[in-house]
């Protein structure tokens, strides 16, 4: 299954007990105020979640795969992610935990 914003969004209401709306215009802020800085190339952490930082790429040699040709590759900004060890425990537990309740079930 696939967490969209809507999703996102209906799960806030429900937790904070307000209305679809107001439950979307918090979750547009909080993802505008992370945009807004990662633009800038800032760093935005997120304890017991993970970090997003924008990296500069310099400018590479690279080959056209269908002529052959060389060319140089433009540098550019990437966004990476690095969930952190909470969340890394977290999905790790619950896949160990879906791996035994499936062997239990075939057994």
């Amino acid at each position: 299954m696939t967490l969209t914003k809507g999703d996102i969004v209906e799960r806030v209401c429900a937790r904070l007990q307000c209305s679809r709306a107001e439950g979307a215009q918090l979750v547009e802020a909080v993802f505008d105020l992370m945009k807004e800085h990662l633009e800038r190339g800032e760093k935005v952490k997120i304890s017991g979640f993970g970090n997003f930082v924008v990296r500069e790429k310099r400018p590479r040699r690279g080959r056209n795969p269908k002529t052959g040709e060389e060319l140089i590759i433009r540098g550019r900004r990437v966004l990476t992610f690095k969930p952190s060890n909470v969340l890394k425990r977290a999905v790790n537990h619950r896949l160990v935990r879906n791996r035994m309740a499936r062997a239990a079930e075939q057994a």
